[in-house]
């Protein structure tokens, strides 16, 4: 890690990058937020100008609550409920990310969330499936290669007896035609992974991957509950440094904090939503760069793009900005993303291959053949 940096813009945004925590509904463009809108009959937008609405979701997802930040979604969610609308904002997103130089994605949506039209579960699934190849395809007539994988998500508040399997049931069943893994999101606090047990159990019977948020909204004790449900991943994760105590020199993990770093447990770290959701005051305050020190399992996420006003690449480069992250650092967080990655190892390591190549010729490094 440098001192200072001096990466450039261009060299951030040519960097590979990979995103593992990256919501469908919290990143359309605005301009297609409004289209569907109207479409859908939706008068509910605070304004149809698209560079207003952009900076509207930005300024009311800055709350510092977790909350108010997730009534957001409820704009984008209502001009998502066509298998037509689902398409198109998987394949947009899926565009916009790999022209922002992301060469692996997952990303997230809950199908529950999407029936208001009519769709079914797996209809929903369907179309966000193919979405996500629509995109890749037109990524690579532009000259970008990505590979998408989703996640298929919970609501941790619909606590119904048998939902949360249901959902469960319905990604395993999707498993081999593009659904990556499982994912429970929502309020964290008060809604404790343990109230969808059966699910976890199910999925790991199943042999079948999965993330929980966990350590967003809540603390510790939220943390070590996804854990014990056997969680592939913590979505987010940062408040694990409420299980370190510092002294001027030293640094003591607790329990859970050394069994999230020793198992090496990946931490889908999303800055800029941290900061909406009121983990830090201030980026030079967010927690990634000490858990970054003490050789956490560290992985860089947008969670919410447009809630966030952010991309892959204006997070590298606040983190290049704030704490003087270098290539290095950046490929090294790349790196353990590609590796926490629910896709087939073939897959995954063929792209980690393109990774090093990346960031070997950004450095300008001398092949030694």
């Amino acid at each position: 890690m440098t001192e200072t940096n001096f990466l450039t813009p261009d060299e951030i945004r040519q960097a590979p990058k990979v995103a593992l925590h990256d919501h469908l509904d919290g990143g359309l463009r605005p301009q297609t937020v409004i289209e569907l809108a109207d479409a859908a009959g939706y008068a509910g937008l605070p304004t149809h100008d698209a560079a207003k609405l952009g900076l509207w979701f930005r300024d009311a997802a800055d709350s510092g609550s977790l909350p108010r930040y997730l009534e957001t979604f409820d704009h984008t969610i209502a001009v998502m409920q066509t298998a037509d609308a689902l398409r198109r904002v998987a394949a947009e997103t899926v565009e916009d990310l790999a022209a922002d130089g992301v060469v692996y994605a997952e990303t997230r949506y809950a199908p529950e969330q999407h029936l208001r039209g009519g769709l079914t579960l797996d209809e929903v699934v369907e179309a966000v499936n193919e979405g996500c190849r629509q995109g890749e395809e037109r990524a690579a007539e532009a000259g970008h290669f990505i590979k998408v994988g989703t996640l298929v998500t919970a609501m941790r508040q619909n606590t119904e007896p048998g939902h949360s399997l249901k959902i469960a049931e319905l990604a395993v069943r999707h498993r081999d035609r593009g659904v990556a893994g499982f994912d429970i999101a929502g309020p964290e606090l008060g809604f404790g992974p343990n109230l969808h047990a059966d699910a976890f159990k199910y999925l790991r019977e199943q042999f079948f991957r999965f993330t929980i948020h966990a350590g967003e909204a809540d603390g510790p004790s939220s943390i070590a509950e996804a854990l014990l449900c056997g969680a592939d991943r913590l979505g987010h994760g940062v408040r694990i440094i409420e299980d370190v105590a510092f002294t001027e020199d030293d640094a003591q993990l607790g329990l859970v904090a050394a069994y999230v770093r020793d198992k090496r447990v990946p931490l889908e770290v999303c800055p800029s939503s941290n900061l909406q959701t009121g983990v830090a005051g201030e980026f030079g305050a967010h927690p990634v760069q000490r858990l970054y020190e003490l050789d956490f399992n560290i992985t860089v996420n947008c969670d919410n793009r447009l809630m966030s006003g952010t991309t892959m690449s204006r997070e590298f480069g606040l983190l290049a900005e704030n704490f003087g992250w270098d290539l290095s650092d950046l490929e090294l967080v790349t790196l353990n993303a590609i590796d926490a990655g629910f896709l087939t190892h073939d897959v995954l390591d063929a792209i980690a291959d393109q990774i090093i190549n990346g960031y070997s010729d950004l450095r300008g490094d001398e092949d030694d053949d």
